[in-house]
């Protein structure tokens, strides 16, 4: 048993946790990249909120929207920027150029004068450090030519050169994400069918202002990557090729150089209220990153738990199956009536308590086996105490049944006619010894029967001497004995009558074996919390070998043992019962003199 429930309790601990770490295992292998994407998605729509309530404050700032920016790259890892319902970036006022316009295929852009965001078609690094293009003709006063495509009403340029015949030499400069979706949608839509959806312009003009940015606004054109997006976007938004333009908040995946990034472009208004975007980008590359990592990182993972897991199981389950193994052994000691041993409770759960109530069990069950046990030694005692007194009796009333029965036969013969009254007084003097016979052992069984229960109270055991020995007085009278006292007025404690049914059974038997003309003492000793009483008589001694005996009943010390020199035999076994039912000391010893009886009883408190 002790080894079957250890084993199941490790294989089923050692079972579940492997199938957590096996569970987690999967969890972090397939849905770990879906959770970190969806939670990066929540994360930054929360902080777009965010931004979006900055953004208004200083939209009209260049300086303070740059540095919007970078902190909320620093802060999420994100690029985010603001643009324009034409998909622009909003606040681009350090790196444009003004141009205006004289010449024209469409009347209607005539003579205006237009500003083109640079970073569509000039990268920052393009121009050296005194802020000079490297191609020579983008210069304020120069001459320049355009052409594009009139989209909603709006002119949009696809190809700038010095003059129109640069238009398509490698001097150009181009949008190349608008160029890459014109052959894109002309390819889908086919010559005819774009011509008719989309006119083209030719224009050429004058450059009136550059404007490059300085400093930190320098980084918000750096990030080709991020602005190559940006440009897509608007190409895609120019276009009509977003089928949710029209939706509040817009997720798009994109793969550049086999890295996944996620676009949120989220559609909002500005401070003028016109249709605004606020174009945030973030990579994905951290999370696949770190998910590789992980998965070659678990097989040392795995090993570890393994190990931990073995180790956590086999402790846990020994920790869980010790209590139940020790209750086991203990209530199977308690089923071979062996209550020595308690079961520790050193918790306070289900087991702690099972283990007290078992505890409690157990005393119960060794408590009223303990009283069962009592309970049949008085049965025995009682049959003992019967089966002596009818031994007892039968033996010491055969002899004076025998006697009434001879003195009977002889008056009925009419032998001896001259003597009936002595035979008359002989049979009657054998009946009085056999009621004191009676008498004697019926109160020496009720004493030994166990059930007999003494009171005790307070009395003066000097008056109670006094007593026996005037009582007693025609006794030493009659052998000419002379009585010596020594007592103590002490209160002590116990059964006024049975204390002098012991003194005067002590004085009775010293009178008997004390010979003629000799004396007995009568003494008290107080000690610390006793009275000691001493009875001594002189002139006889007790052999050694009968010092114990004499408290048996029906034992008489002289060794005729003859009826008419001692009593019933009882009286010392009656006097030895009273004293241990006081649950006092007693004795007796030989002195220089003869013999001394002695018994000790507790002062009152």
């Amino acid at each position: 048993m002790k080894k079957g429930i250890v084993l199941k309790l490790f294989l089923l601990t050692a079972g579940l946790c492997l199938f957590l770490i096996a569970v987690i295992f999967i969890l972090q292998t397939v849905f770990f990249k879906q959770f970190y994407v969806h939670q990066k998605i929540k994360d930054l729509n929360a902080a777009l909120q965010a931004y979006e309530q900055d953004y208004l404050k200083h939209a009209s700032n260049t300086q303070e929207m740059a540095k919007l920016e970078q902190d909320f790259f620093q802060k999420h890892n994100t690029w985010i920027t603001a643009l324009d319902s034409r998909g622009n970036i909003k606040v681009a006022g350090d790196f444009f150029m003004d141009i205006k316009l004289d010449h024209s295929d469409e009347p209607a852009l005539a003579d205006t004068t237009i500003t083109i965001p640079l970073y569509s078609y000039i990268n920052i690094e393009d121009f050296s450090s005194n802020q000079t293009f490297l191609t020579p003709w983008i210069e304020e006063g120069g001459m320049i030519a355009m052409e594009g495509l009139i989209i909603n009403n709006q002119p949009v340029i696809q190809r700038m050169g010095r003059n129109r015949a640069n238009l398509r030499d490698e001097s150009r400069l181009e949008n190349h994400q608008m160029v890459s979706k014109e052959y894109e949608v002309l390819g889908r839509l086919g010559a005819v069918q774009y011509r008719e959806q989309y006119s083209t312009f030719l224009v050429t003009g004058t450059i009136t202002k550059v404007r490059v940015p300085e400093g930190a606004g320098v980084s918000r054109y750096t990030n080709h990557l991020f602005l190559d997006r940006i440009k897509a976007f608007q190409a895609d938004l120019l276009y009509g090729d977003l089928k949710d333009a029209a939706n509040a908040k817009q997720v798009i995946d994109v793969e550049e150089n086999h890295v996944n990034y996620k676009i949120i472009v989220d559609r909002t208004r500005d401070r003028y209220g016109n249709p605004a975007y606020l174009f945030a980008m973030t990579s994905l590359q951290p999370v696949n990153e770190a998910a590789g990592i992980i998965n070659d990182y678990y097989v040392y993972i795995i090993i570890a738990a393994l190990l931990l897991v073995l180790l956590a199981s086999f402790y846990y389950s020994r920790q869980i199956a010790r209590p139940l193994l020790r209750i086991s052994r203990t209530t199977r000691q308690m089923a071979n009536l062996d209550f020595s041993e308690k079961i520790p409770v050193t918790t306070k759960d289900e087991i702690g308590d099972l283990s007290g109530n078992i505890n409690e069990l157990s005393e119960r069950l060794h408590a009223h086996i303990l009283q069962l046990e009592q309970d049949i030694e008085k049965e025995k005692q009682l049959e003992h105490t019967r089966k002596e007194f009818i031994a007892g009796v039968s033996h010491e009333l055969k002899t004076p049944l025998s006697v009434i029965q001879s003195c009977l036969a002889i008056l009925n013969d009419g032998v001896a006619s001259h003597k009936r009254e002595h035979y008359f007084a002989a049979m009657e003097d054998e009946v009085g010894r056999m009621n004191v016979l009676i008498d004697d052992m019926l109160e020496l069984a009720k004493y030994e029967s166990g059930t007999y229960k003494m009171d005790t109270g307070s009395f003066y055991i000097d008056v109670v001497i006094n007593r026996v020995c005037t009582k007693l007085a025609p006794d030493f009278a009659a052998k000419q004995l002379l009585l010596h006292t020594s007592l103590i007025p002490a209160q002590v404690e116990g059964n006024e009558r049975r204390i002098e049914q012991v003194i005067v059974n002590f004085l009775t038997n010293a009178i008997s074996y004390t010979p003629e003309q000799e004396s007995i003492s009568v003494t008290t000793v107080e000690e610390r919390d006793t009275i000691q009483i001493c009875i001594e008589n002189k002139g006889a001694y007790i052999p050694d070998e009968q010092l114990q005996k004499i408290w048996d009943r029906f034992y008489r010390g002289e060794t005729s043992r003859h009826r008419s020199t001692g009593g019933t035999g009882l009286g010392l076994a009656i006097s030895k019962k009273i004293l241990e039912m006081h649950g006092v000391p007693y004795g007796v010893n030989n002195t220089s003199d003869g013999v001394m009886f002695y018994f000790q009883l507790n002062k009152k408190a």
